[in-house]
């Protein structure tokens, strides 16, 4: 028994069924219930001396980031894929990786998590308990601590059994900064591997579609990446994820807040063959669909060449590639160089393609 459950179990007249039992009404109510919950589930899977304190907010110390820095970075980010488990990963690992990317793509070190769950009742524990777990496990793997969080039930059919907020917190070291505003043209544009295999996995479980070989989420939190990245090739302009509306999204919003144009090189742009299958029979478009363990670099020409063999030496960049330019253009347009010789536009996508994806 753990030092967090060993305190409490005396206080409850029997332990939680995490095996059989349901998420009730009363785990939300601010009762006996909930205080049960919290400490044996989520502080047990979480535990650390800011967590245990089990105050409303936690007190952060951010010398544990062991460099000198003058800016705190923030990130937050709600997390309500359908099916919650799925090929690679779940909506636990998920909402832990989301997160922390956001903050490591700024370039910062990420140290802290909150964790805010809605709960709809009747929704097993067994499942809340895996998912908890596969938190905690994401968390350690990212070296980030949960430290903070709040728990809420809905009624039954409210709900769609588990969505999660997490919120990030890192710090920024001394001197450096990525931001959008500051690419330029004649920049190239990096990718640190394979487009589409997170969306590509989601709805292939959703259609009950088969491969000949698994196609599997590509949910991973990249802070040993981008921390390599930063340190070896400091001239880095920006780093983005193209979750949502994938890397035709991320390279349109890039476009517009630094007032250029980008250029793609359809044959340069890393797709697994299934992954392009499944996209050929479901009608989809690789670019526009969501990655959760890629990265969206770009920098000055000259430091391409030395970036991208970096990248292609981290388990993570072992697909990376240079994909496309930045080049002039008022109108912020991003296109596509085909196989063919021919161009064509890459426009924000009109609608969702794919809901309910993170």
């Amino acid at each position: 028994m753990s030092k967090a459950n060993s305190k409490t179990s005396s206080r409850y007249p029997q332990s939680l069924d995490l095996k059989h039992g349901k998420v009730e009404m009363a785990h939300g109510a601010g009762g006996k219930a909930m205080a049960q919950l919290i400490e044996q589930l989520f502080v047990e899977a979480f535990d650390n001396p800011m967590l245990r304190a089990q105050n409303d907010q936690a007190s952060l110390d951010l010398s544990l980031a062991g460099v000198p820095f003058e800016r705190i970075v923030m990130a937050t980010d709600s997390h309500v894929i359908s099916p919650i488990f799925f090929p690679g990963g779940d909506i636990g690992a998920l909402s832990v990786h989301g997160t922390v990317n956001d903050v490591v793509l700024s370039g910062a070190k990420a140290l802290y998590l909150s964790a805010g769950f809605i709960l709809e009742e009747g929704y097993p524990l067994a499942d809340l308990k895996r998912i908890v777990e596969s938190m905690a496990a994401a968390a350690r793997e990212a070296g980030v601590a949960i430290v903070t969080g709040d728990t809420k039930v809905v009624e039954k059919g409210s709900g769609d059994g588990i969505f999660i907020n997490t919120t990030g917190i890192g710090v920024l070291p001394t001197g450096l900064s990525l931001s959008a505003d500051r690419v330029r043209v004649g920049d190239k544009v990096l990718v640190s591997g394979t487009l589409g295999d997170h969306g590509v996995a989601i709805m292939s479980l959703r259609e009950n579609l088969t491969f000949e070989t698994t196609i599997e989420s590509d949910s991973q939190s990249l802070h040993s990446l981008t921390a390599m990245m930063v340190e070896q090739v400091p001239e880095i302009r920006c780093m983005r994820d193209p979750t949502r509306g994938g890397l035709a999204a991320t390279l349109n919003e890039i476009a517009g807040q630094a007032g250029v144009g980008i250029e793609l090189e359809e044959e340069q742009i890393p797709v697994r063959p299934q992954v392009a299958a499944a996209c050929e029979f479901l009608g989809l478009d690789p670019l526009y669909v969501a990655n959760e363990g890629k990265l969206v670099a770009f920098c000055p020409p000259q430091q391409a060449d030395q970036l991208l063999a970096l990248m292609r030496e981290h388990p993570q960049g072992r697909d990376a590639a240079i994909v496309g330019e930045v080049i002039e253009d008022p109108n912020a347009f991003v296109q596509l160089r085909t196989s063919f010789g021919g161009v064509r536009m890459v426009d924000w996508i009109s609608g969702e393609q794919l809901p309910r994806i993170c």
